[in-house]
């Protein structure tokens, strides 16, 4: 490893382990969300230590005592009394989704890099303010999208990046989730955003990201079909993008997954370009139909990577970032755009 990233040894069997030139202190601002981003790599990175955590629930905050990684953190309940007095480098903002955006605002303020839950804010103004307060602080930001780091993905992107399949043309995606039980901040609009930014924020960077194209138009659809208890949580959503060269991408996404499915989600993503199809789902892999070649599945994808180490490696050793600054909050716009496509019956520029 080059730079200022040091250098890395084997860990155990044989997973490389990564040494930072200094070391850092990481809080963990809520306990929502993908901290399963942020705290299982742990091993990989020994230069890193979670010093503090910050959760109001009581409940939260007794469950994070059984978390080996969480045993010698010290525990608030207040976010801002955490951060002055325990002065981290870097935080984890895993907060619910309404008071995120204020969140990340105070640790910008604090020069503190931030590793963000998605999205950034589920309101545009509120989005602008985080931009400003980036811009301001020096401080480094990333958001936690782990699925581009994921092999099927980053082998979709390959695919894509060689020419095999030509230019793309059409996108089809795809999200189906389990509901299972939702904690009371998702239930109401207010703190939850809606299910369009909530987990198509995932899927619509995947799909600009693995296709290289961009969106420029939306229309949505969004409605809760039955399941009173998911109170102003929408079960279906359905999106239809134009891409910057003609062409079109469709994203459908549902909380309808039975429980008696043997996985949580069933996520799919389908690439059709000028010269063949590349697409994902759980159940056959990721598979490859050229005019050249007959229909393959891969036997063989890219390794899977951590979003956490590699924001560290960018901040503390100098790497390119591999979620950038500008995607991050494209992205974020673009759901946001989407869910008012659907709560205004239009379509909206993008």
């Amino acid at each position: 490893m080059a730079g200022g990233a040091g250098t890395m040894a084997g860990g155990q069997g044989g997973t490389p382990v990564v040494r930072l030139p200094q070391k850092v202190r990481v809080a963990m601002l809520g306990l929502e969300g993908h901290i399963s981003e942020v705290l299982p790599p742990l091993p990989l990175i020994p230069d890193v230590e979670i010093v503090a955590y910050a959760e109001p629930e009581a409940g939260a905050r007794r469950q994070a005592l059984g978390n080996r990684r969480l045993a010698a953190a010290k525990s608030y309940s207040d976010y801002r009394a955490m951060l002055d007095q325990e002065k981290p480098e870097v935080v984890s903002v895993c907060n619910p989704n309404g008071e995120r955006a204020a969140a990340i605002v105070a640790c910008l303020e604090r020069r503190m890099h931030v590793v963000a839950e998605k999205p950034l804010a589920i309101e545009r103004e509120d989005l602008e303010k985080v931009r400003r307060a980036l811009e301001k602080s020096g401080a480094r930001l990333t958001m936690l999208l782990p699925m581009r780091y994921w092999p099927p993905f980053l082998a979709l992107r390959e695919i894509v990046e060689s020419g095999q399949i030509g230019e793309v043309a059409q996108i089809g995606a795809q999200k189906s989730y389990k509901v299972g039980a939702r904690p009371a901040w998702m239930l109401r609009r207010a703190s939850y955003g809606g299910t369009i930014p909530w987990i198509g924020i995932h899927m619509v960077d995947l799909m600009r990201w693995s296709s290289g194209r961009e969106f420029t138009e939306v229309a949505s659809f969004q409605s809760r079909v039955g399941a009173p208890e998911m109170g102003e949580m929408e079960n279906t959503t359905g999106s239809l993008f134009r891409l910057d060269n003609g062409g079109v991408a469709a994203l459908r996404m549902d909380y309808l997954r039975p429980e008696s499915a043997t996985t949580h989600g069933d996520d799919r993503l389908r690439l059709a370009g000028t010269r063949g199809i590349a697409e994902y789902q759980a159940s056959t892999g990721v598979t490859l139909m050229t005019a050249g070649e007959k229909p393959r599945t891969l036997g063989i994808l890219p390794k899977p990577r951590w979003l956490f180490v590699e924001f560290l490696e960018s901040v503390y050793g100098g790497k390119p970032e591999t979620l950038r600054v500008p995607d991050i909050f494209r992205v974020n716009e673009i759901v946001l755009k989407a869910r008012e496509a659907a709560e205004r019956g239009q379509i909206v520029r993008l």
